[in-house]
């Protein structure tokens, strides 16, 4: 089944379904996560060595993106006919220690647990244009649905005036990010060589450069403002897409960002799973200013925490991942 041993260890069953987990998106690829067995329980720790204290100064992107990797853990588990009990930030004097895991008892699988759980391996954070063909809204709602059973709101905009507003305040952060040469450079660290061997981080080819460009990609995004052109760029990927989407929160806390992390998830497991194309647009919130303009826009409460643009796209090729020994710690 798998290769998941059913009358394994707890050790066992973690080990296996870690393999799955490494697939959890993040920001900038980071993967700033860490596991740790303790007993008949998995930790998982925030790996802040991987932290990017430009674009995040608050580790919020950070803790979102290890909500992700939590909810992977709960659709491996789930599809594997396993219950979980997850206890969120156990230890009040260890802010790193981000939940605790332990395996509960035996549950019958739905179909669509299957299906998100065989959306794991094909999902794709796909940055290339989108076909204009509208997404149905019964596939929409079952993403908002996802993400509402794991504790936050996933708005969609189809209308054309939310998506131009939004797409507005989506270059303007471009232009605001990119002229801080301190972003430019914490970028750069991130992308790298499509020759790279690194496990971490985006390839040039994920952001549609070619062997010779992704050697001095980096070199550009660190010396160079290019911030009216990607400006355009994104602006002209956000109205080009069939739908827009923006993540909710009630809070906004450490709490709060994990369950962002496994709502977000959930919703990209969904929609993968319906055959829909997804990537980041997340300058509006990560732009202090602009984040206040986002609830304006939108006349909600609460916080948003991550921009999503949605469509049919074509196929694109995997980012690298970190190997299960390479995330594992010790006590």
């Amino acid at each position: 089944m798998d290769e998941y041993p059913l009358t394994g260890t707890a050790e066992e069953k973690f080990r296996a379904v870690l393999r799955w987990v490494v697939l959890a998106p993040s920001s900038h690829n980071s993967q700033p996560w860490l596991f740790r067995f303790r007993g008949d329980a998995l930790e998982l720790l925030a790996d802040r060595s991987r932290a990017l204290p430009v674009v995040d100064p608050d580790d919020r992107e950070l803790i979102i993106s290890c909500g992700s990797a939590l909810r992977f853990i709960r659709a491996a588990f789930t599809h594997f006919g396993q219950a979980t009990r997850v206890a969120l930030l156990p230890e009040r004097d260890n802010p790193d220690l981000m939940a605790r895991i332990t395996i509960g008892d035996p549950i019958q699988p739905t179909e669509r647990d299957h299906q998100l759980f065989s959306a794991i391996a094909g999902r794709r954070t796909n940055r290339f244009p989108f076909e204009p063909r509208e997404i149905a809204e019964v596939v929409l709602g079952r993403a908002r649905n996802q993400a509402e059973k794991d504790g936050a709101w996933l708005q969609t905009l189809t209308l054309d005036s939310d998506r131009v507003a939004l797409a507005e305040l989506i270059a303007e952060g471009d232009r605001l990010q990119l002229a801080d040469r301190h972003f430019r450079r914490e970028l750069a660290l991130w992308v790298h060589s499509n020759r790279s061997s690194t496990r971490d981080g985006m390839p040039g080819y994920a952001l549609g450069a070619g062997d010779l460009a992704s050697e001095v990609g980096p070199l550009i995004i660190r010396t160079f403002d290019v911030g009216d052109g990607r400006a355009a760029r994104d602006k002209q990927l956000a109205l080009g897409s069939p739908a827009l989407a923006v993540l909710w929160t009630e809070e906004d806390s450490p709490r709060a960002w994990l369950r962002a992390g496994q709502a977000l998830s959930g919703a990209l497991l969904s929609l993968a799973a319906d055959g829909i194309s997804v990537s980041y647009l997340n300058q509006p919130v990560e732009v202090p200013e602009l984040r206040d303009k986002v609830r304006a826009l939108l006349g909600r409460e609460g916080a948003p925490q991550i921009v999503l643009r949605l469509g049919y796209g074509r196929s694109c090729r995997a980012t690298p991942r970190r190997r299960v020994e390479d995330v594992l710690v010790d006590d």
